[in-house]
């Protein structure tokens, strides 16, 4: 079993509201990261998307690459155009040596846009969910076959939110679609992340690390805010600096035997949350949450 900590670059600079952190540039998140004690880095919008320029650049730093977002469509496109859509994404994943994608269904997504509240978010019919299920698996069986797997992430103001919704990607869905646990995203959409570790242990092939601040949390449902009015109002934390149980969670990782990847992927204002300091934090706690639930961290 082999399980490292990486990071999102979203702790420097935002994908979703490249305002935040907009002038940060890509050697001080590289080098933040690693002296805050990650082993690897998830793409942003400010990496090379070139193996042959990206890769020397993780080397230097001593990094690895974890993984990267794709932004799937399979609800407007065919497989085969998914397929041809990923290409790119998928070369520079596997050669540079990551096993898992970042995979999420974006058509009607509202998780970007300031202005709509995340309650407007688009949803499946229920007899969408066989044919998009079917439709997932072929992308990832072609994916697999090319030494990546997907790890689905379930995403606020996105198709698949809710733990029932992953319940329903899950069961629609064949072996080669794995599931991205997303702590952070699954308890701001109300469900239990520990009760989708325990159901669909199985399937687990790489984990979102982000704590949430309940309060803040009330107050963005309580006022219907979007998502990144929520970000910005502090929503989200490193791990071990809110109130989920990673204690038990972790435990849980432990005994189904996860092997992969524990990423900080913690959005926050970082003018209001300084980067180094929180990505210091999270590592620090994911260090020791894992040593108190009895995983080993590998080298």
């Amino acid at each position: 079993m082999s399980v490292r900590i990486g990071i999102n670059p979203l702790t420097w600079t935002n994908d979703d509201l490249p305002s935040l952190g907009g002038d940060t540039p890509l050697e001080v998140c590289l080098s933040e990261g690693k002296q805050a004690g990650f082993a690897g880095f998830e793409l942003g919008h400010k990496f090379p998307r070139k193996p042959e320029v990206l890769g020397p650049i993780l080397d230097n730093h001593g990094l690895r690459l974890v993984s990267g977002w794709f932004s799937g469509q399979l609800l407007e496109r065919s497989v085969e155009a998914e397929i041809a859509a990923i290409q790119d994404h998928l070369h520079l994943l596997k050669s540079l040596g990551a096993t898992a994608m970042v995979y999420c269904e974006v058509t009607g997504c509202v998780h970007g846009d300031q202005n709509t509240p995340v309650s407007h978010r688009p949803r499946l019919a229920e007899d969408q969910w066989e044919t998009f299920g079917a439709k997932l698996t072929q992308v990832a069986d072609y994916c697999l076959e090319h030494g990546v797997k997907i790890a689905y992430h379930h995403h606020m103001g996105t198709v698949v939110e809710t733990e029932e919704e992953i319940d329903a990607l899950m069961a629609n869905t064949g072996d080669s679609v794995g599931l991205l646990l997303d702590t952070g995203h699954l308890t701001y959409a109300g469900g239990d992340p520990i009760a989708v570790q325990q159901r669909h242990a199985d399937r687990i092939n790489h984990v979102h690390c982000k704590d949430i601040r309940m309060q803040v949390l009330a107050d963005a449902k309580n006022r219907d805010l979007s998502f990144l009015d929520a970000v910005l109002n502090g929503v989200f934390t490193v791990p071990g600096d809110g109130g989920i149980d990673y204690a038990t969670l972790f435990k849980g990782l432990h005994a189904s035997g996860y092997s992969g990847w524990l990423v900080v992927e913690a959005e926050q204002d970082p003018a209001v949350a300084h980067p180094l300091t929180f990505a210091t934090l999270g590592a620090n706690n994911l260090k020791r949450l894992c040593a108190e639930a009895g995983i080993t961290l590998s080298a």
